[in-house]
């Protein structure tokens, strides 16, 4: 699905992100033509699994500025720079791995479960966790949309699922029970806070550019909370049937501090995250420099 706010000029660049209340909060500013001597922008809806691989295709890849997961950048850097702002990173927001019964997950072993995509930073955060918690390992793993996998476990087609988003908030109302939490096992361990999901641009626009549209990201975040009310009709429009109190609570949890300026914290985190996962063999090593900031 693709939105286009605003004249096209030679400068548009075209981007694809989520329609989940976080993204069209963090964007409306930008995507409207409201962030001053920013470049307009050619929207691309799309879930996280789809941006992941459209970056794959590195730089004939259709869009110039993607959200992807934290957890596929050591296949995408080579192409793509990480942007230091606008993406999902926070404390007190991991996926969850939900069952029909209680239970503390170490139950999983040999067992089906349902995740939402293979270079998810869920599935990765999920398989540090399960290393640790399910002795023997899962069964088998199978790759559902992320709305597809909370239906699937209330009906017994999977034996637990990994959730994302405002999952976290409504897994109750199908029944369900909250068997771990991978951003808790995260942030117990490491102390850092939990990469989620990164903005990623292509190299091949320029340092310069790159550091215009990383300000132009943060501008608009900042509009955002400047202004809440000014982007709740895009919210509403793109929110999927989410109660308005839901989606209020997504931008609550997953639009903070990192959403502006990762930071040495944030950093910190993304390096942990991807140092620790090429260690266990899940993800290739990166580059010493792989994730410096545009213009730094």
């Amino acid at each position: 699905m693709t939105h286009s706010v605003g004249p096209h000029d030679d400068r548009t660049v075209r981007i694809a992100y989520s329609p989940c209340p976080n993204d069209t909060f963090v964007f409306h500013a930008w995507a409207h033509g409201l962030v001053p001597d920013a470049p307009p922008l050619d929207v691309r809806f799309a879930d996280v699994d789809v941006t992941n691989s459209l970056a794959e295709q590195g730089d004939r890849c259709p869009q110039d500025v993607l959200k992807v997961s934290y957890a596929a950048l050591p296949w995408l850097l080579e192409d793509f720079a990480l942007l230091p702002c606008g993406g999902a990173l926070g404390r007190g927001c991991g996926p969850l791995v939900l069952g029909r019964e209680p239970g503390d997950g170490s139950g999983l072993t040999g067992r089906t479960v349902a995740v939402p995509g293979e270079r998810s930073t869920a599935y990765l955060l999920f398989r540090l966790w399960a290393a640790e918690k399910v002795p023997g390992g899962v069964g088998r793993v199978v790759v559902l949309p992320f709305h597809e996998i909370m239906p699937a476990v209330r009906e017994g087609r999977v034996d637990a699922g990994l959730v994302i988003h405002e999952a976290r908030f409504t897994y109750r109302e199908y029944g369900l029970h909250q068997l771990a939490d991978m951003g808790e096992h995260w942030e117990s361990s490491t102390g850092l806070p939990i990469p989620l999901g990164a903005i990623i641009a292509k190299r091949s626009l320029g340092e310069e550019r790159l550091a215009a549209l990383a300000e132009a990201a943060r501008t608009s975040v900042r509009m955002a909370w400047l202004d809440p009310e000014a982007s709740a009709g895009y919210v509403r429009a793109h929110a999927q049937e989410l109660a308005p109190e839901v989606a209020q609570q997504h931008i609550g949890l997953y639009v903070n501090e990192f959403t502006a300026d990762l930071g040495e914290s944030g950093y910190a985190a993304v390096r942990g995250l991807l140092t620790r996962a090429a260690a266990e063999g899940l993800v290739p090593s990166l580059p010493p420099d792989a994730l410096r900031a545009p213009g730094a």
